[in-house]
Formats: structure tokens, C-alpha cells, sequence
């Protein structure tokens, strides 16, 4: 009889939970609290209470062909960087393909998991939900995944005066379009990436809009040299194996200095007292632009609210004020959960690879998504869910308590000297999904590749990290994986397509060029090996 998991949501993690406990051989039983797949990625027009929330303009920071499913690539005339709507479709024809939604329960809350009297000899869960009509069950599981997410409990500071304040205080987590702010002087608090994308908006309508940041952060936008994504640009092996070899004070500087260049972030107000490595960059088109033009100004942390009077640490004050969003983050928390497990001393520490609680005796609960890579997220989280399953499935087995808590202080000792601040739930990404890769045997072997198909292997260290090069080998291999990545460039390409502009044809002085370029790094060459002492 097939182990029973509890998966809990239903949005891009919860899906590929599913996908992958059908391809571990467990039965999944998924619970959503709404009436529809998406998690954060549904919009509505009204936020509601316990579950996430978007505005109607966003976009996604991370291109399609870097986010995709690894075994499900998004469909060609997708554009590079999607709206919310076109990726919940894209979770469409994902839960479609693979025949995901008969698994799912909706409108079924989770009320509680607890672990069973019998807990210690047999690992299993009791988990209670309740239905939209307030009928309450009983369920008996093998093991829980938990898919619910991480925002949606904001997180609002309590700055002194605030009382005072007579204008409309709102969090991101309401935000939803700028109309309500036309011609008002709003403040935005705080410089995450929603921070960012709502001061513009709101900076479009407004009289007047301040962005008040703690401390400043890198910004970068979406496209990389020669317009193509700048993710697809970055994260490639080859370039983190090089970033490895270089000292890291070199690299934060070649790479400040860089995006320096386009615009000064201390000029702008916007340079962070830490180094561009150190934390996730806010990935943001139009923040400088507006910066520029002068429709969105840079301030400090608020020291006080006067009424509709605000007061900046460095003494600067803005008056008049009607309205402050606080784009401040949220706080992860699970309700339905043990106490033992969300309220620990130690907090994050007690996940072993920001995934398994070390505290169980037995490792039959996962938590999914509890990780802020430096790149995107949704193909983390379906390697987290590859990794579990076999784990809840018996195939694969988790070190021992004593290892496990060992690793971990070593992860945190490692990122602490690196830089105080930084919290333990930022990763850099490819290291961290290959880590997690490794123990299902999916990382791929780039010696073997350049062995046994030289020209895949080149694209795998060379080319971006795309998801599918986890699907290359071991369990859950997938035939198609070889041609995804083959083809990943015809697919960021199509959407651009749409006025295809001959080539020049190249004149006869262009071509005496390239021959006389190569004729140059030729005689180099040889130039070169004849200075090279012959030991033989």
C-alpha cells in the first residue's frame, strides 16, 4: 500500500509536490484553502485574510526558461519575463499535463498536524482540516509536505508617532493599483523588490512619492547585455567556478563597479552598506529612471511621525504627507504546526538544507520554500520536493542528528564571517541546488557530459543554469531534457521575434577585417608556443 502524504497548498510548490510524490510512487492528498491552484501567483481583487496577496502590475524577476519546471519548459511564445496571469496558466498546463488536479482538495483548510500517539515507531502524522461549510476531519498521513508559503502574514513596524499619523497606513500585502494615491504625497517604506516595483507605480500618480529606506540596496533590471535576460546571463557554472577561484573582495568590486557604471547607486542614495555578493539583488527596470526624473525621492529611515508631518533620521522632514505604504516584508508562520517546531531557541537552524526540521525523530515533515536564493525560486522548491519524497519514500536516508546539526553550524559560522548580517535563509544558488541535487543523484557530471557529448557538456558549464539540466540523470531523468537545453535560446528568442530585421550583408572590407583578425591571434599563438622552454 502506497505511503500517504498531506500536501499542503496548492500553488507552484504544492503542485510539483504532487508531481513528485506520483514519481516517488506515494499517494498525495493535496489541501487548498481556496477554491483554485496559484498560491501567491492567483491575483484578486481583495486581499484575503491568511493567504497571499499581489498587486494587479506584477511581474515575475526571474525569466521563464530559469524558473520553468524542469521536466515541463514553458511554452516558446511565452515572454521572457511573465505577468502573474500568464504564469498561473502556465501552472495550468503544468497541473493538466500531469494530471495533478484530481489529487487536490478545495476550499479545505489546514487546522492542525500533530504528530500520532505512536510517533516515535511510526513516524505518522494526524492532520485536521476544515471544509468551506465547517465540517471537520480527521486524516491519518505518512508524511506532511508543507507548500502554504511565506507571505501571508505582513510584517509592520511601529514607528513613534505613528498614532498621530491621520493619512491611510497600508501594508504591500493590501496594495493592489496606484488610483487611490493620484495626486497624494505617499511615503513607501522599505526597498524589497515590491518596494521598489510599487514606489514606481505610485510615483506615476502621485503628487509626490518617498521611498524611505533602513539601508541602501543594489538594484539591477532584467535585461543583460544584448537585451537578453540577465539571469540567463549570470548564473552559469563556468562563472561560479571562476567567482571561486578569484579573491571575493576582488569580485564585489569588479561587479560594483560594473553596475556603477550605469548609474552611481550612492549618487541615487541607494548604496548599501554591505557588498554586492553578500545579500539577493532588488531587481527593478524603472526605480533609477524615476530617481532621475525626480518623481520618486530617496530618503533614510523614519525616526517620527508629527501628525502628517514625517521625520527622517537625518533630520529631514516632509510634510503634508497623505498616505504610507509599508513594503516591509512578511513573517513565516505556520499555525497548524507544533510548537516544537516553529517556536525553536535556535529558529532556522533546526532545518537541515532549509528543508527538514532536525528536531523529529523521524523525518516525515518538509517545509518547502523556506529559502531566499540568489536566483529564482520554483526550480528550488521542485528540487526540495524531488529530495523529500525520496526521503518520505524511503529511498533515500538524511545523516545523523549529530551530522546534521554539525553541517549546519558550519553553513552558519561561513555566511556570519562573510557578513553579520546576513540571515541563514540566503543561498547562493547554484551551490545550494546542486547540494540538494547530489543527494538524488540529479547534479550533473560535467567530466562525464564533456566525455561522452562534448557539445552538452559545453552548454552545461558554459551556457545558464537551466532547470533542466537536473533532469540530465539519475532518478526522474527525463528523455526531452537534452533537447530543452539544446533549444532554450530558440525560446527566448521567439517572443522577441515579432519584426524580424534582415542581416547586413557584410562588405568585403568587413571580411579582409576577420581574416587579418585571425591571421593576428594565429601568429600570436605560435609566437606564443615558440617561447615556451622545451623540456624534451
Amino acid at each position: 500500500m502506497a505511503r500517504r502524504v498531506a500536501v499542503i497548498g496548492a500553488g507552484n510548490a504544492g503542485l510539483v509536490c504532487i508531481k513528485c510524490c506520483l514519481d516517488e510512487g506515494l499517494e498525495p492528498v493535496c489541501f487548498e484553502s481556496s477554491d483554485d491552484i496559484g498560491g501567491l501567483w492567483r491575483f484578486k481583487e481583495k486581499p484575503e485574510a491568511e493567504r497571499s496577496s499581489i498587486y494587479r502590475s506584477l511581474m515575475v524577476n526571474t525569466s521563464k526558461e530559469m524558473m520553468c519546471f524542469s521536466d515541463f519548459p514553458m511554452p516558446a511564445h511565452y515572454p521572457n519575463y511573465m505577468s502573474h496571469s500568464q504564469l498561473l496558466q502556465y501552472f495550468r498546463l503544468y497541473a493538466d499535463h500531469f494530471d495533478l488536479l484530481k489529487h487536490i482538495h478545495f476550499q479545505t483548510t489546514v487546522r492542525s498536524v500533530r504528530q500520532r500517539h505512536d510517533f516515535s515507531q511510526s513516524g505518522q502524522w494526524e492532520v485536521v482540516t476544515e471544509s468551506s461549510d465547517g465540517y471537520k476531519e480527521t486524516h491519518v498521513f505518512d508524511a506532511v509536505s508543507v507548500c502554504s508559503g511565506n507571505f501571508t502574514h505582513p510584517v509592520t513596524p511601529n514607528f513613534p508617532g505613528i498614532d498621530t499619523f491621520q493619512g491611510k497606513c497600508s501594508h504591500s500585502w493590501e496594495y493592489k493599483d496606484p488610483d487611490e494615491f493620484r495626486g497624494k504625497r505617499v511615503v513607501i517604506v522599505g526597498i524589497g523588490n515590491s518596494g521598489g516595483d510599487i514606489a514606481v507605480e505610485i510615483s506615476r500618480v502621485a503628487e509626490k512619492t518617498f521611498l524611505s529606506i533602513r539601508e541602501g540596496v543594489w538594484v539591477v533590471g532584467r535585461m543583460g547585455s544584448s537585451g537578453l535576460p540577465m539571469d540567463m546571463m549570470l548564473l552559469r557554472r563556468a562563472a561560479f567556478m571562476l567567482a571561486q577561484l578569484l579573491p571575493r573582495a576582488l569580485l564585489n568590486w569588479v561587479l560594483e563597479r560594473a553596475y556603477n557604471q550605469k548609474y552611481d547607486h550612492r549618487l541615487y542614495g541607494l548604496q548599501p552598506s554591505y557588498r554586492i555578493l553578500d545579500r539577493p539583488l532588488v531587481i527593478n527596470d524603472d526605480l533609477p529612471v524615476r530617481i532621475l526624473q525626480g518623481a520618486l525621492q530617496v530618503k533614510p529611515n523614519i525616526q517620527e511621525f508629527r501628525g502628517s508631518t514625517v521625520v527622517f533620521d537625518n533630520g529631514a522632514i516632509e510634510e503634508g504627507v497623505d498616505a504610507v505604504v509599508f513594503c516591509t516584508g512578511y513573517k513565516a508562520t505556520f499555525p497548524f504546526l507544533p510548537p516544537s517546531i516553529t517556536n525553536s531557541s535556535e529558529g532556522e537552524l533546526t532545518f537541515f538544507k532549509r528543508v527538514f526540521p532536525v528536531s523529529l525523530e523521524h523525518p516525515t515533515l518538509a517545509i518547502f520554500g523556506l529559502v531566499y536564493p540568489k536566483g529564482p525560486l520554483m526550480p528550488v522548491e521542485e528540487m526540495q520536493a524531488r529530495w523529500a519524497t525520496r526521503v518520505f519514500a524511503g529511498l533515500n536516508h538524511l545523516p545523523s542528528l549529530a551530522t546534521m546539526c554539525e553541517i549546519i553550524k558550519k553553513e552558519i559560522k561561513t555566511k556570519t564571517a562573510r557578513n553579520s548580517k546576513i540571515t541563514v535563509l540566503e543561498e547562493d544558488y547554484i551551490p545550494y541546488i546542486d547540494s540538494i541535487a547530489q543527494e538524488v543523484c540529479a547534479r550533473p557530471s560535467l567530466l562525464w557530459l564533456f566525455l561522452t557529448d562534448p557539445g552538452l557538456g559545453w552548454k552545461v558549464m558554459f551556457g545558464p543554469t537551466t532547470p533542466y539540466q537536473y533532469r540530465l540523470c539519475g532518478p526522474g531523468r527525463w528523455e526531452g531534457a537534452r533537447q530543452a537545453i539544446f533549444t532554450q535560446w530558440e525560446r527566448v528568442v521567439q517572443p522577441l521575434n515579432t519584426h524580424p530585421i534582415p542581416e547586413p550583408k557584410s562588405s568585403g572590407l568587413t571580411r579582409w577585417l576577420g581574416l587579418m583578425g585571425w591571421a593576428v591571434i594565429i601568429f600570436a599563438v605560435i609566437a606564443f608556443q615558440r617561447q615556451i622552454p622545451r623540456f624534451f
